[in-house]
């Protein structure tokens, strides 16, 4: 599990829930990473000696049924070289700018809308930890410049990063997650402008744009009426 940050008190909390769940007595190993540099990118940062395959990134202020991270795991594992997560996002290209190299982002409610997505947000999602290492070793240095300057887009890069290794789309997992903080960044005025500039920014440094659109979800069929 990766998190961008945890107060003493959420550590501790942490610490003791990890131990109450512990089976047959097992110790859980738990490790925390203090960065001294305060950035976006070190949400991503690699890992040294991460025994498993799996990473699932989560903000702080994300809470979930175990049944929603058990059906998303089971469909990283299906998949693993995908992203899986619970909260998609969208692009597409600026019809107004006459150019097909010009996109726009658009969040939940363009989503819904258009009924495609191409990016599941690291706030809630799987994914390989190998790609900790081409974040930080291999993906252009600019666009970890870019996030840190602007303090935002850390997670379409991410999305960027692995589209363009697979060449395939995302997967959304239709799952109960809650956000439990009273406001976030994507609340601030402009917001959507700013992940717009990103997306355009990023294709940039890419020289082409790797996202790939689908329309396909993971659902558990046992609670729902159609599948």
């Amino acid at each position: 599990m990766v998190m961008p940050c945890l107060s003493i008190t959420q550590y501790k909390v942490l610490v003791a829930l990890y131990k109450s769940k512990a089976n047959n007595g097992r110790q859980i190993e738990l490790k925390f990473d203090i960065n001294k540099e305060d950035s976006l990118n070190n949400r991503f940062k690699e890992i040294k000696d991460l025994k498993a395959d799996a990473v699932f990134s989560i903000d702080d202020d994300i809470i979930f049924p175990c049944s929603s991270v058990e059906l998303a795991y089971s469909v990283w594992r299906s998949a693993p070289d995908a992203m899986v997560g619970f909260v998609p996002r969208i692009h597409w290209i600026d019809q107004s700018k006459g150019n097909v190299n010009q996109y726009m982002y658009g969040g939940w409610w363009s989503v819904w809308w258009m009924g495609r997505y191409s990016m599941v947000l690291s706030k809630a999602a799987f994914f390989h930890k190998k790609y900790l290492s081409l974040y930080t070793n291999e993906m252009p240095s600019s666009i970890r410049e870019y996030t840190t300057k602007n303090r935002n887009c850390e997670d379409i890069a991410m999305s960027f990063l692995v589209a363009n290794a697979t060449g395939a789309p995302p997967i959304w997992v239709k799952g109960k997650i809650y956000e439990i903080g009273s406001t976030g960044i994507s609340s601030i005025s402009g917001h959507t402008e700013k992940r717009t500039q990103c997306v355009n920014r990023f294709v940039a440094e890419y020289g082409h744009m790797p996202l790939v659109s689908t329309s396909v979800k993971a659902v558990d069929s046992r609670e729902t009426w159609f599948w």
